[in-house]
C-alpha cells in the first residue's frame, strides 16, 4: 500500500502550510474577522486506491479530484460513486513544538467514469463547517469509515512524525484505535 503517494508527477505540493504572521498586526483592521488558511492544508484520502496526498488546489477547489467534475448536493445524483476524503488538516504551535491539532474531514463522492465531465457530490456547508471546526482545533472524523482513517493516520505519523508525537491524545485515539495495531504511535 503506497500511502504516501512517491509517484513524483502525481504530487501537488511539497508540505504543509506552516505558520504564518499575523496580516492585521492585531490592530482589528483590514482583513479583522476572515478566516486565515495559512496553517491549513487539504489531504485527500482515496479509501479504494490505499493512498493519501497533498493537493494545495483543493483550498479553492481545483484539487485532482474536483477537476472536471460537476458537482451536486444530491448523492443519488453520482451514477457509479468512487469514495474519496477531503481533509482539512490544521497545524499550529502548542507548548512551543508544531502539532497536527484540528481535523474536518468531507465526503466527496466522483463518478467513476472516463467520461469529459464526470458529475460529483460534496457539500459546500460541510466543507465551511468542517474548515472552521479544524482552524479552531477540533476533530471531526467520526463519521469516516475505519480504512479512510488508518489511512490519514499513518500519512500523518509518516510525514513529520514530531507533529503527531506532539499532537494530543484526542487526535491520536480519533485516528490511531482504527490502525488494526493499536499501539500509540
Amino acid at each position: 500500500m503506497d500511502l504516501f503517494d512517491n509517484d513524483d508527477k502525481k504530487r501537488k505540493s511539497g508540505g504543509f502550510n506552516i505558520l504564518s504572521g499575523d496580516s492585521t498586526g492585531g490592530d482589528g483592521g483590514y482583513g479583522a474577522g476572515t478566516m486565515s488558511l495559512d496553517n491549513m492544508t487539504p489531504v485527500i484520502i482515496d479509501p479504494a486506491e490505499d493512498r493519501a496526498f497533498i493537493d494545495m488546489g483543493a483550498l479553492h477547489a481545483r484539487s485532482e479530484i474536483e477537476k472536471k467534475v460537476k458537482f451536486s448536493a444530491d448523492k443519488d445524483d453520482v451514477p457509479e460513486p468512487k469514495l474519496y476524503w477531503l481533509i482539512w488538516v490544521t497545524v499550529d504551535h502548542v507548548n512551543g513544538e508544531p502539532c497536527y491539532t484540528g481535523i474536518g474531514a468531507c465526503e466527496t463522492l466522483v463518478e467513476n467514469s472516463d467520461k469529459r465531465i464526470r458529475k460529483g457530490y460534496k457539500s459546500m456547508p460541510e466543507h465551511v463547517n468542517n474548515m472552521d471546526k479544524s482552524l479552531k482545533g477540533k476533530l471531526v472524523v467520526d463519521h469516516m469509515d475505519d480504512h479512510s482513517k488508518y489511512i490519514l493516520g499513518e500519512f500523518l505519523k509518516g510525514f513529520n512524525k514530531d507533529y503527531w508525537d506532539h499532537s494530543s491524545e484526542e487526535l491520536h485515539q480519533a485516528l490511531n484505535a482504527h490502525c488494526g495495531d493499536g499501539e500509540d504511535n
